[in-house]
Protein backbone atom coordinates (compact mmCIF):
# COMPACT_ATOMS: atom_id res chain seq x y z
CA UNK A 1 0.00 0.00 0.00
CA UNK A 2 2.81 2.38 0.94
CA UNK A 3 4.70 1.63 -2.29
CA UNK A 4 1.64 2.53 -4.35
CA UNK A 5 1.33 5.83 -2.52
CA UNK A 6 5.03 6.50 -3.16
CA UNK A 7 4.51 5.90 -6.88
CA UNK A 8 1.83 8.62 -6.96
CA UNK A 9 3.74 11.11 -4.84
CA UNK A 10 5.74 12.54 -7.74
CA UNK A 11 2.80 13.17 -10.08
CA UNK A 12 2.48 16.84 -11.10
CA UNK A 13 -0.84 18.57 -10.38
CA UNK A 14 -3.26 19.00 -13.27
CA UNK A 15 -3.08 22.63 -14.46
CA UNK A 16 -6.22 24.69 -13.98
CA UNK A 17 -6.05 25.98 -17.54
CA UNK A 18 -4.34 23.80 -20.14
CA UNK A 19 -2.54 24.95 -23.26
CA UNK A 20 -5.22 23.19 -25.29
CA UNK A 21 -8.01 25.22 -23.70
CA UNK A 22 -6.08 28.46 -24.14
CA UNK A 23 -5.52 27.82 -27.85
CA UNK A 24 -9.20 27.00 -28.35
CA UNK A 25 -10.21 30.21 -26.57
CA UNK A 26 -7.77 32.37 -28.53
CA UNK A 27 -8.87 30.99 -31.90
CA UNK A 28 -12.55 31.24 -31.01
CA UNK A 29 -12.08 34.88 -29.99
CA UNK A 30 -10.26 35.61 -33.27
CA UNK A 31 -13.20 34.20 -35.22
CA UNK A 32 -15.78 36.07 -33.12
CA UNK A 33 -13.92 39.38 -33.53
CA UNK A 34 -13.46 38.81 -37.27
CA UNK A 35 -9.66 38.62 -37.15
CA UNK A 36 -10.12 35.27 -38.85
CA UNK A 37 -12.83 36.14 -41.35
CA UNK A 38 -15.46 33.78 -42.75
CA UNK A 39 -14.03 31.77 -45.63
CA UNK A 40 -10.43 32.28 -44.48
CA UNK A 41 -8.17 29.28 -44.84
CA UNK A 42 -6.24 28.57 -41.64
CA UNK A 43 -2.49 28.81 -42.24
CA UNK A 44 -1.23 26.47 -39.53
CA UNK A 45 2.42 27.49 -39.61
CA UNK A 46 1.68 31.22 -39.33
CA UNK A 47 -0.81 30.65 -36.52
CA UNK A 48 1.64 28.45 -34.65
CA UNK A 49 4.26 31.17 -34.88
CA UNK A 50 1.81 33.88 -33.83
CA UNK A 51 0.54 31.90 -30.84
CA UNK A 52 3.87 30.39 -29.91
CA UNK A 53 2.61 26.80 -29.98
CA UNK A 54 3.35 23.61 -31.89
CA UNK A 55 1.01 22.11 -34.48
CA UNK A 56 -0.36 19.45 -32.13
CA UNK A 57 -2.33 21.75 -29.77
CA UNK A 58 -3.36 23.89 -32.75
CA UNK A 59 -4.80 20.94 -34.64
CA UNK A 60 -6.58 19.67 -31.54
CA UNK A 61 -8.08 23.15 -31.08
CA UNK A 62 -9.25 23.20 -34.70
CA UNK A 63 -11.05 19.90 -34.14
CA UNK A 64 -12.90 21.42 -31.18
CA UNK A 65 -13.89 24.48 -33.21
CA UNK A 66 -15.00 22.22 -36.06
CA UNK A 67 -17.28 20.37 -33.62
CA UNK A 68 -18.73 23.77 -32.64
CA UNK A 69 -19.42 24.59 -36.28
CA UNK A 70 -16.97 27.50 -36.45
CA UNK A 71 -14.37 25.70 -38.59
CA UNK A 72 -14.70 23.36 -41.55
CA UNK A 73 -12.10 20.61 -41.97
CA UNK A 74 -11.69 19.14 -45.45
CA UNK A 75 -8.99 16.75 -46.72
CA UNK A 76 -8.17 18.94 -49.72
CA UNK A 77 -8.20 22.42 -48.13
CA UNK A 78 -7.42 21.83 -44.49
CA UNK A 79 -9.18 24.11 -42.01
CA UNK A 80 -11.37 27.02 -43.13
CA UNK A 81 -13.47 29.44 -41.10
CA UNK A 82 -17.05 28.49 -41.77
CA UNK A 83 -19.09 30.87 -43.90
CA UNK A 84 -22.79 31.16 -43.07
CA UNK A 85 -25.39 32.12 -45.65
CA UNK A 86 -28.23 34.49 -44.74
CA UNK A 87 -30.58 31.47 -44.86
CA UNK A 88 -28.34 29.62 -42.40
CA UNK A 89 -28.41 32.54 -39.98
CA UNK A 90 -32.16 33.10 -40.23
CA UNK A 91 -32.87 29.40 -39.69
CA UNK A 92 -30.60 29.24 -36.65
CA UNK A 93 -31.97 32.40 -35.06
CA UNK A 94 -35.54 31.19 -35.50
CA UNK A 95 -34.74 27.90 -33.80
CA UNK A 96 -32.73 29.64 -31.06
CA UNK A 97 -35.67 31.96 -30.47
CA UNK A 98 -38.02 29.01 -30.05
CA UNK A 99 -35.59 27.14 -27.78
CA UNK A 100 -34.92 30.16 -25.58
CA UNK A 101 -38.61 31.03 -25.34
CA UNK A 102 -39.30 27.53 -24.04
CA UNK A 103 -36.28 27.75 -21.72
CA UNK A 104 -37.52 31.05 -20.33
CA UNK A 105 -40.89 29.57 -19.39
CA UNK A 106 -39.32 26.51 -17.79
CA UNK A 107 -36.63 28.50 -15.96
CA UNK A 108 -39.16 30.81 -14.32
CA UNK A 109 -40.87 27.75 -12.85
CA UNK A 110 -37.83 25.61 -12.04
CA UNK A 111 -35.03 27.99 -10.99
CA UNK A 112 -34.25 28.62 -7.34
CA UNK A 113 -33.92 32.14 -5.98
CA UNK A 114 -30.13 31.72 -5.77
CA UNK A 115 -29.99 30.61 -9.41
CA UNK A 116 -31.94 33.69 -10.48
CA UNK A 117 -29.51 35.78 -8.44
CA UNK A 118 -26.70 34.13 -10.44
CA UNK A 119 -28.21 35.49 -13.65
CA UNK A 120 -28.62 38.93 -12.06
CA UNK A 121 -24.92 38.89 -11.12
CA UNK A 122 -23.93 37.98 -14.67
CA UNK A 123 -26.10 40.80 -15.98
CA UNK A 124 -24.49 43.30 -13.60
CA UNK A 125 -21.03 42.18 -14.74
CA UNK A 126 -22.13 42.48 -18.37
CA UNK A 127 -23.38 46.01 -17.79
CA UNK A 128 -20.00 46.99 -16.35
CA UNK A 129 -18.36 45.78 -19.57
CA UNK A 130 -20.97 47.68 -21.58
CA UNK A 131 -20.12 50.88 -19.68
CA UNK A 132 -16.49 50.38 -20.69
CA UNK A 133 -17.41 49.48 -24.29
CA UNK A 134 -15.50 46.22 -23.90
CA UNK A 135 -17.36 44.43 -26.67
CA UNK A 136 -15.68 41.03 -26.50
CA UNK A 137 -15.99 40.59 -22.73
CA UNK A 138 -19.53 42.01 -22.87
CA UNK A 139 -20.38 39.46 -25.52
CA UNK A 140 -18.95 36.54 -23.53
CA UNK A 141 -21.04 37.50 -20.51
CA UNK A 142 -24.04 38.02 -22.77
CA UNK A 143 -23.69 34.47 -24.07
CA UNK A 144 -23.28 33.14 -20.53
CA UNK A 145 -26.57 34.77 -19.56
CA UNK A 146 -28.41 33.08 -22.42
CA UNK A 147 -26.76 29.73 -21.63
CA UNK A 148 -27.53 30.07 -17.92
CA UNK A 149 -31.21 30.78 -18.51
CA UNK A 150 -31.33 27.67 -20.69
CA UNK A 151 -29.52 25.64 -18.01
CA UNK A 152 -32.04 26.81 -15.41
CA UNK A 153 -34.80 25.26 -17.52
CA UNK A 154 -33.34 21.93 -16.30
CA UNK A 155 -33.95 20.13 -19.56
CA UNK A 156 -30.80 18.44 -20.87
CA UNK A 157 -32.10 17.95 -24.40
CA UNK A 158 -32.98 21.61 -24.67
CA UNK A 159 -29.60 22.61 -23.27
CA UNK A 160 -27.69 20.37 -25.70
CA UNK A 161 -29.53 21.69 -28.76
CA UNK A 162 -29.08 25.28 -27.62
CA UNK A 163 -25.34 24.88 -26.94
CA UNK A 164 -24.79 23.46 -30.41
CA UNK A 165 -26.60 26.27 -32.22
CA UNK A 166 -25.25 29.06 -30.05
CA UNK A 167 -21.67 27.97 -30.75
CA UNK A 168 -22.17 28.13 -34.53
CA UNK A 169 -23.57 31.63 -34.62
CA UNK A 170 -21.24 33.46 -32.23
CA UNK A 171 -19.60 35.67 -34.87
CA UNK A 172 -22.94 36.83 -36.29
CA UNK A 173 -24.35 37.69 -32.88
CA UNK A 174 -21.18 39.57 -31.99
CA UNK A 175 -21.33 41.85 -35.04
CA UNK A 176 -24.95 42.71 -34.26
CA UNK A 177 -23.63 45.13 -31.62
CA UNK A 178 -21.28 47.07 -33.89
CA UNK A 179 -23.67 50.02 -34.20
CA UNK A 180 -24.06 51.95 -30.94
CA UNK A 181 -27.83 52.39 -31.18
CA UNK A 182 -28.37 48.72 -31.92
CA UNK A 183 -26.12 47.70 -29.05
CA UNK A 184 -28.11 49.96 -26.73
CA UNK A 185 -31.36 48.34 -27.92
CA UNK A 186 -29.96 44.86 -27.26
CA UNK A 187 -28.96 45.91 -23.73
CA UNK A 188 -32.50 47.20 -23.11
CA UNK A 189 -33.85 43.80 -24.15
CA UNK A 190 -31.53 42.15 -21.63
CA UNK A 191 -32.86 44.46 -18.93
CA UNK A 192 -36.35 43.21 -19.79
CA UNK A 193 -35.16 39.59 -19.58
CA UNK A 194 -33.76 40.07 -16.09
CA UNK A 195 -36.91 41.82 -14.91
CA UNK A 196 -39.16 39.05 -16.28
CA UNK A 197 -36.97 36.31 -14.82
CA UNK A 198 -36.88 38.02 -11.43
CA UNK A 199 -40.67 38.26 -11.48
CA UNK A 200 -40.91 34.61 -12.57
CA UNK A 201 -43.13 35.73 -15.44
CA UNK A 202 -42.49 32.88 -17.83
CA UNK A 203 -44.81 34.06 -20.58
CA UNK A 204 -43.24 37.51 -20.61
CA UNK A 205 -39.69 36.15 -20.56
CA UNK A 206 -40.53 33.85 -23.47
CA UNK A 207 -41.83 36.81 -25.49
CA UNK A 208 -38.75 38.92 -24.74
CA UNK A 209 -36.33 36.14 -25.65
CA UNK A 210 -38.09 35.40 -28.93
CA UNK A 211 -38.22 39.11 -29.79
CA UNK A 212 -34.53 39.41 -28.91
CA UNK A 213 -33.67 36.78 -31.53
CA UNK A 214 -35.96 38.40 -34.11
CA UNK A 215 -34.21 41.71 -33.49
CA UNK A 216 -30.79 40.07 -33.73
CA UNK A 217 -31.69 39.10 -37.29
CA UNK A 218 -32.75 42.68 -38.03
CA UNK A 219 -29.57 44.08 -36.50
CA UNK A 220 -27.16 41.92 -38.49
CA UNK A 221 -29.09 42.62 -41.68
CA UNK A 222 -29.10 46.37 -41.05
CA UNK A 223 -25.31 46.57 -40.95
CA UNK A 224 -24.80 44.28 -43.96
CA UNK A 225 -23.08 41.60 -41.87
CA UNK A 226 -24.39 38.89 -44.17
CA UNK A 227 -23.48 40.56 -47.45
CA UNK A 228 -21.95 38.09 -49.82
CA UNK A 229 -22.90 35.11 -47.61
Amino acid sequence: MDSKVDELAGLPPIPRSSLHDEVVTRLRDMIIEGRLAAGTRIHELKLCEALGVSRTPLREALKVLASEGLIELTPSRGATVRRLTPADVLDMLRVLGALEALAGELACAAASDSEIDEVRDLHAAMMRKYAKHDRLEYFKLNQRIHSTIVRLAKNRTLESLHDSLQARIKRIRFVGNEVEGQWRDAVAEHEEMIDALGSRDGARLARVLRRHMDNTWKRVNAIGALAGG
